[in-house]
């Protein structure tokens, strides 16, 4: 917790005024005890009424004073506490954004979520009652005691007793409810996957009839989720009739050992009354604090998990520039390379070496699992090759400032990812300078523009959150009308034709011809028919090249892409292929 205070320095000047008008706040508070004591002894004994009108004057004056205080410092502490959250929202996200996949994976998105959201609540909230009750609790508790004995020494013992009383009380609870305060926070990140989880694959689980199984699972983590919370709350409920209990014993107890004094002195009176208020000042002080004992112990959970996110250093470092410079001819080379997960026995990729030229298409083919699609990630340096070299136009690429290298790339992922926004937004998304002229450029090359200039607004059409309100066709042609439109140096679709029909496909590739004619192309297929035009086909098996060449080579040398091909054409087009290829069918 204390490491997220770093947070507070810009608002270091609200941060004084909010504690000046604390302490203004806790002395007047603590006059008026004084004043209605001398009120009862030097009013009310004498019978002297003027004294009892200017003593109500002062008492009035110094209730307001304090009122305007406590609202200055209401208004100071709520206004911190948002600006604190903001920040460290701000600066959460971004570090969120920096981490490579692989951190990501490691917390899990739905942590990552509540992290960001509940957790920096909890602090917020932490924050803000700190900033209320850190100062004003223990100072009114120090100065009401300092009072109390100045008034009736007689009597501390009893403010002793009854803070001793409630110490051991908070003590107690807290032992109790720590623990459980970190296994509800790792609960709500569970409740949040599984939310996540069913809302994302909605359709398959009612494809499936499988809703009751997903109810019963969330039901399960709900259930611990509830009985937990109301085990914590119940234990934290017994402090308001434990604090109550104590508060109106120590009223009793206060006036049975007055009225006993004030038989040798009946002007103990007023000093009684007054050390009443101020021992009800003092417990009051302390339920403050017991109020921030509950909050800081689940903001400190919470600040931990925040810490943990803000502390990771991203499993790939990148230059702050570019180290050496770039060939001017774009171009992508695989040296040897290899590829494992984390804690995985296998390798993904082994020993992948190539080159892809500009104004060339490379191709990735290969059956499911083969890693196709984890070779395409490390030229973007999503993951670390674990042994080998990728060079980018030349140069290495852990010499790039991630700016740098992601500018000369346009990435169309396998599944089409869309932003809430509109048409145009989406498919300038890495192009803002884009003209008009452009955009629409890029939308007709992807076959995009057909279905877009049917709707209502055309290209100021609003795409839902994910692209919920487009087809999966039209996910995919709007992602890849933005790649487009970002000219980059390579071109990767990782399967981004997997959706559109082939008509539309092929119309899509041959668009695409005058667009690539300098830069690099790179295709994950699955159809043959997407691919086999392809410069270079790179055909992959367990994460091995098993076969490079063109289409027509690969018929005749490569017994894995032979056996792909024969699964998608009909015998006759097979047949075909073969006899054109130079080889036996």
């Amino acid at each position: 917790m204390l490491k997220l205070l770093r947070y507070l320095k810009p608002y270091w000047w609200q941060v004084i005024i909010l504690l000046a008008m604390t302490g203004l706040q806790v002395w007047t508070l603590l006059q008026l005890p004084a004043i209605m004591a001398s009120i009862v002894n030097d009013g009310i004994m004498m019978q002297d009424t003027a004294y009892i009108w200017q003593s109500g004057v002062k008492i009035v004056l110094f209730a307001l004073i304090a009122s305007v205080a406590a609202f200055i410092v209401n208004y100071f502490s709520a206004r911190i506490g948002m600006g604190f959250s903001r920040d460290l929202r701000n600066d959460l996200f971004k570090q969120i954004l920096s981490l490579s996949i692989t951190d990501i994976n490691d917390f899990s998105t739905a942590s990552l979520i509540t992290r960001t959201t509940n957790d920096i609540s909890q602090v917020q909230q932490a924050v803000t009652m700190c900033l209320m009750m850190l100062i004003r609790a223990p100072l009114t508790a120090i100065l009401a005691i300092g009072q109390a004995i100045a008034t009736a020494p007689d009597m501390t013992w009893i403010i002793a007793l009854a803070v001793g009383i409630l110490f051991v009380l908070i003590v107690i609870i807290m032992v109790i409810v720590m623990p459980k305060f970190k296994v509800i926070q790792k609960l709500t990140d569970r409740i949040t996957l599984l939310t996540r989880e069913n809302l994302t694959g909605l359709k398959v689980i009612r494809a499936f009839n499988n809703e009751a199984v997903e109810q019963r699972r969330f039901a399960r983590t709900n259930h611990e989720y509830t009985r937990l919370a109301i085990v914590v709350d119940l234990i934290m409920s017994l402090q308001d009739p434990l604090i109550s209990l104590v508060m109106n014993g120590t009223s009793i107890v206060c006036v049975w050992v007055g009225v006993s004094l004030m038989v040798n002195d009946i002007s103990y009176l007023g000093d009684m009354m007054a050390f009443l208020q101020y021992a009800m000042q003092v417990i009051m002080a302390f339920l403050f604090l017991t109020m921030l004992f509950v909050v800081l112990p689940r903001a400190n959970v919470s600040a931990g998990r925040i810490n943990e996110v803000m502390e990771r250093k991203p499993k790939i470092a990148w230059k702050s520039e570019t180290l050496g410079k770039p060939d001017l001819s774009p171009s992508v080379e695989f040296d040897r390379v290899d590829f494992s997960y984390a804690k995985a026995e296998e390798k993904v990729l082994s020993q992948v070496s190539f080159v892809a030229k500009a104004g060339e298409t490379t191709a990735f083919i290969g059956s499911t699992g083969s890693g196709k699609s984890t070779l395409i990630n490390l030229v973007p340096r999503f993951y670390e090759p674990t042994a080998g070299k990728i060079k980018i136009n030349g140069l290495d690429i852990q010499n790039y400032a991630q700016k740098d290298l992601m500018r000369r790339i346009g990435y169309v992922p396998q599944r089409g990812v869309l932003f809430s926004g509109t048409v145009k937004s989406n498919i300038m998304f890495g192009a803002p300078e884009l003209s008009e002229k452009q955009m629409h450029e890029a939308a007709r090359i992807a076959q995009a523009e057909e279905f877009v200039e049917k709707l209502d607004k055309k290209y100021d059409s609003h795409i839902a959150q994910g692209g919920s309100n487009v087809s999966g066709g039209q996910k995919q042609r709007l992602s890849i009308a933005r790649a487009i439109a970002k000219d980059p140096d390579i071109y990767i679709f990782d399967d981004s034709f997997s959706a559109l029909d082939m008509k539309t496909d092929a119309k899509l590739r041959n668009a695409l011809k005058p667009v690539t004619k300098n830069a690099v192309t790179l295709i994950v297929a699955q159809r043959i028919s997407t691919i086999q035009d392809a410069d270079q086909i790179i055909v992959l098996d367990k994460g091995k090249m098993v076969g490079k060449g063109k289409h027509s080579d690969l018929l005749r040398s490569c017994e894995v892409y032979r056996q792909i091909a024969q699964s998608q054409l009909s015998e006759q087009e097979f047949a075909k292929e073969m006899k054109k290829g130079g080889g036996r069918a």
